[in-house]
């Protein structure tokens, strides 16, 4: 054999190399270049669903609905905040409609219900006790009461009321401020939602009393 035949066979045997040694250095590189691309993923997934779709979701709510975006925030005539139309609050003067009991007393950060069956005692003598004093405040007998003046929402701060728990707090509005029961009605129609095709018309309580301060 010559010096060229011996350089050609050990060329060949070292291009054919040990399968063994060829899979390990296969299997190396193949998962060397997942993880490259795992990270490349992820860092693509970090921008794209980190950082630009939130930026295009808050651009979009603050050009086409700046006012829900921002919280459905009322100002009275001032220009001052005092409230949001999603969330209810406690009126105490009879100057005001009054909304819905709160069992979370109108904590938005603290939302939940009372969780108590119709015949637990504690809600039945609570509910008898604002009967009472919804029949002083607006003349209404009990049981001409509507049932969400007398129950809480499961949120806690519902912020409307329905137009029957509307209707029986008109006259003592009116008389309160010296307006008429036509006008203070027309009011409550104003503020009021059909609540469309699933829901129920609700008056809205903050946003009707922030109008009976303004037409004064």
């Amino acid at each position: 054999m010559s010096v060229t035949d011996s350089r050609h066979d050990v060329s060949a045997h070292g291009a054919q190399g040990d399968p063994h040694e060829a899979s390990h250095a296969a299997h190396r590189f193949a998962g060397s270049g997942s993880w490259l691309t795992a990270i490349r993923f992820s860092l693509l997934m970090a921008v794209v669903l980190g950082l630009l779709y939130p930026l295009v979701v808050v651009g979009l709510g603050q050009l086409g609905f700046s006012h829900q975006a921002n919280g459905s925030l009322l100002a009275d005539a001032e220009g001052r905040v005092i409230g949001s139309s999603l969330v209810g609050q406690r009126f105490t003067s009879e100057r005001y409609f009054q909304g819905r009991p709160s069992a979370v007393d109108y904590a938005a950060d603290a939302v939940g219900g009372s969780n108590l069956a119709p015949s637990n005692p504690a809600l039945r003598e609570r509910a008898e006790a604002d009967a009472g004093q919804i029949t002083a405040r607006d003349g209404v007998e009990p049981g001409r009461i509507p049932v969400d003046l007398l129950t809480a929402s499961g949120s806690g701060i519902d912020p409307a009321i329905s137009p029957e728990a509307a209707a029986i707090q008109v006259d003592r509005v009116a008389r309160v401020r010296g307006l008429t029961p036509s006008a203070v009605t027309a009011l409550v129609e104003r503020y009021s939602d059909s609540g469309g095709w699933l829901g129920e018309p609700t008056v809205n309580v903050l946003a009707l009393n922030l109008a009976l301060d303004a037409i004064e």
